[in-house]
């Protein structure tokens, strides 16, 4: 009689996760978190799957009938993610935006978000940059900025400013945080002559080439110019932008993935894993 465990069910014991999204074929998140279980010595599976806009709460029920055991949530349905959840973590909850999923054996979908501790520990661990007594601007008042939210206020930030093309969504924002710390919100026609230490692009404008609509006034000798999104080949277009402005600093939004990927990584696994020699070697790719 054949022993042992064969090469199928191998396959099966291992634990598969996933980001979702759209579009998502430019994902870091497989190679990264390849790399964390590779550190670890721990072994999954991790793949990228675009699902279409309006059915996601279908396919994150089939994925988890699957097997999956969680999945990471990116632009646009971080907002959708927090609504499909059984229980989320505080923060996640205050938000209203959830980017890491766990599925329960007992059917629960538990939410978290681990933006806000990614951006956090990426500028002040990563780039050495202080929050406290400084004046923030954000750019945009979807998933990404209210994953941030709480945070960088609890880093006691000067002041904190949400502009949005839309000026209702800013609003709903303040009136969510405001007893967070000193937040405010206007729109791109207001911005008028105030500098800024921190301006910070929580837009997804930069997935196609485009920045928002921002006045060359707000940027001061020392701000620091931060684009939560990245690209390795070359500039974001906010980073562009800052460049060729003047910003004393300008960083994208690859540590702020690799950092945020971290956290989720822990959620799932338990594992504290060494983020800096990743970051530096995606810098390589």
């Amino acid at each position: 009689m054949a022993t042992g465990v064969t090469a199928n069910a191998r396959a099966d014991m291992i634990d598969r996760y996933a980001v979702v999204g759209n579009p998502i074929a430019h994902s870091l998140s497989p190679k990264i978190h390849h790399l964390f279980a590779e550190q670890a010595q721990q072994q999954i599976s991790y793949e990228a799957i675009e699902l279409p806009i309006d059915k996601f709460s279908a396919r994150i029920r089939e994925l988890q009938a699957q097997g999956m055991k969680g999945l990471n949530v990116t632009v646009p349905f971080k907002q959708q993610a927090w609504e499909i959840c059984d229980a989320r973590a505080p923060h996640a909850e205050t938000a209203g935006a959830v980017n890491t999923l766990v599925f329960k054996q007992e059917g629960e979908i538990l939410g978290d978000n681990t933006d806000g501790a990614g951006l956090v520990r990426d500028l002040t661990i990563n780039h050495h940059s202080l929050i406290r007594h400084r004046k923030i601007l954000i750019l945009g008042a979807g998933g990404a900025t209210r994953g941030v939210l709480e945070p960088l206020l609890a880093l006691e930030p000067k002041s904190l400013t949400i502009v949005n093309r839309t000026l209702e969504k800013a609003e709903d924002l303040v009136r969510i945080f405001q007893s967070f710390g000193e937040i405010s919100s206007c729109g791109y026609d207001d911005l008028g002559w105030q500098k800024y230490d921190l301006i910070i692009n929580a837009t997804a404008a930069g997935l196609n080439n485009e920045i928002p609509p921002l006045v060359d006034t707000v940027l001061g000798s020392d701000s620091i110019c931060y684009d939560m999104m990245y690209s390795l080949k070359e500039p974001t277009a906010f980073v562009l932008w800052a460049q060729t402005r003047g910003a004393a600093r300008v960083f994208d939004g690859l540590g702020m993935l690799v950092e945020q990927a971290a956290e989720s990584f822990f959620i799932w696994r338990g594992v504290r894993v060494e983020t800096a020699a990743i970051i530096a070697d995606l810098r390589q790719v």
